[in-house]
């Protein structure tokens, strides 16, 4: 029996073709449709007609209308068919942070994260929208699942967005500036290659076909943590590689002399930009390992492939 994926937001920087999950005995068929997931017709119309009956949502993480809309379209499509329904959602790490107001302990994914974003969420839309994702799935019958993503890297291989975000926005800023720039506080954000969450949602995905037992729900957290890295260090890396392209001015970072400058700079919102460049994650991940995850990239790989991440956000911008 064929089953419909509707992939949300970056369908061609996550989609990998040689992993085993798109061909299972043709029980996927891919549908990469420019859905307005904003638009609560839209949104189920395209749900119900092209008969979807599993989404991985990667268009926003802080949006609780948008997967209100998805989930609900997904209600409608289990009481059409009787069949089961899927939702697959994609969080951030930053919202895992301290500096986010989570604990500072280490925490697993099988630990109650749910309950304690119920607790600590307050104004924090990430940690709204995953609780969103539960209640919402929980109220229409809908199998749901959140994947915290880290700061990702590398190309994707996909027909549409083929970078990320952070990594080519500090290359880009830097560029611009002709000097690198770092925070006055070293980071140890968590970080994965696009290989390595492409292959742990295509295990995700091939565990949902083969209608496998896993967590979902309240307990269906799985944490994309493949390693940490030092953001001082990644900003080292990057000063050495632009200057020996004649890209920038020095060969060191330089401490970015106000919040504001650098959330101009890297064109992300004043109220973040700290969490982005400072923040420290303790997220251990055993949903994630328990489904097959083997990340292939470490630290010391992401530091030696950064002419890769230059190269790439250059050709991106050309």
């Amino acid at each position: 029996m064929t089953r419909n994926l509707l992939i949300t937001g970056a369908a061609g920087y996550m989609y990998d073709p040689d992993l085993p999950v798109w061909s299972i005995q043709n029980t996927l068929t891919n549908l990469f449709s420019a859905v307005d997931v904003a638009n609560e017709r839209a949104a189920k119309e395209a749900v119900l007609e092209n008969e979807i009956d599993i989404i991985l949502h990667t268009a926003s993480s802080h949006e609780p209308h948008i997967v209100s809309h998805l989930i609900q379209a997904l209600g409608q499509r289990r009481k059409i068919t009787g069949k089961e329904t899927y939702f697959i959602h994609t969080s951030g790490t930053t919202a895992f942070a301290p500096e986010a107001g989570w604990p500072s302990e280490e925490m697993k994914d099988t630990d109650p994260i749910f309950e304690a974003e119920k607790q600590i969420s307050a104004n924090h839309p990430i940690q709204l929208t995953d609780i969103q994702v539960i209640e919402e799935g929980k109220a229409h019958g809908v199998n749901t699942f959140i994947v915290v993503v880290p700061a990702v890297y590398g190309r994707g291989t996909g027909e549409c967005k083929t970078l990320s975000i952070a990594f080519p926005a500090f290359i880009r800023a830097s560029i611009k500036n002709k000097l690198v720039h770092r925070f006055d506080k070293n980071g140890s954000p968590a970080a994965a290659h696009i290989s390595d969450i492409t292959a742990l949602y295509g295990l995700l995905v091939e565990q949902i076909l083969l209608k496998m037992p896993i967590p979902s729900g309240e307990k269906g957290y799985y944490f994309a943590v493949a390693h940490k890295t030092s953001s001082w260090d990644f900003m080292q890396r990057l000063a050495d590689r632009l200057y020996a392209l004649g890209l920038v001015e020095e060969p060191e970072p330089h401490t970015w002399p106000s919040d504001e400058l650098a959330a101009q700079s890297l064109g992300v919102p004043l109220q973040i930009v700290r969490i982005m460049g400072t923040h420290g994650t303790n997220l251990v991940p055993v949903n994630a390992y328990k489904l097959g995850w083997q990340p292939q990239w470490n630290e010391k790989m992401l530091l030696e492939s950064v002419d890769d991440e230059i190269q790439a956000a250059r050709e991106a911008d050309s």
